[in-house]
């Protein structure tokens, strides 16, 4: 049976009321990223082009639209931290994530508090559950199909250091739906949080049989 589709090519515009592209590539974990500036100045921003991109050593990224200070104070001082985006964290992110001066500091704004941590000099949210302590491993200028450069940038890291709240900790296993995450969708103002409702478990074909 044959379906109706809308297509588009994003080079000529989607046509719609909004661009279906993010709610499409959705629900997306959000990069709540800190950093320090080599002033001193510390930096909050959420990022929803965000996610893990290597197993060990452990390796997390996150693109940021235009060089923001973000991206600035990591390829200064070559640290970041990311901190998991919960529930009761929800609204204090996303006022994180007003275009504000460069000397404004979003831990204020956002009323959480920065805590240094082990072996980089970014500070943590801690009020946030979990933390990744990260180094600068690569960053990339994006560019398109033709070679064309964008001025959007690919920060990736190496997580040096996990910092979890003992109570997500269950007989050593991490409960995810515990820590009340929360994710990006589509449209201007879509969030998404999980539930174990909505667990189903597979296992992998290749370990069916051990």
């Amino acid at each position: 049976m044959s379906r109706q589709r809308y297509s588009y090519q994003p080079r000529a515009g989607h046509g719609l009321p909004h661009d279906p592209f993010n709610a499409i590539v959705a629900p997306r974990p959000i990069g709540w990223i800190s950093s320090l500036s080599a002033a001193g100045v510390p930096n909050l921003a959420p990022y929803s082009f965000f996610n893990s991109f290597n197993y060990q050593p452990p390796i997390i990224g996150f693109a940021s639209l235009g060089k923001k200070d973000s991206v600035r104070n990591i390829l200064e001082t070559k640290e970041f931290v990311w901190n998991l985006v919960t529930r009761p964290l929800a609204e204090a992110a996303n006022e994180s994530s007003a275009s504000v001066a460069q000397d404004v500091d979003e831990f204020m704004l956002a009323g959480v508090t920065p805590v240094k941590g082990d072996l980089v000099q970014a500070p943590m949210v801690a009020e946030s559950p979990v933390n990744f302590e990260c180094r600068l491993t690569q960053h990339l200028q994006l560019q398109n199909a033709d070679g064309a450069p964008l001025d959007s940038w690919l920060i990736l890291g190496e997580v040096v250091a996990v910092h979890i709240d003992d109570a997500l900790l269950e007989a050593g296993i991490y409960q995810t739906s515990k820590a009340q995450p929360v994710l990006r969708a589509g449209g201007p103002s879509a969030w998404y949080g999980i539930s174990d409702d909505q667990r189903f478990d597979l296992q992998r074909p290749d370990a069916r049989n051990k």
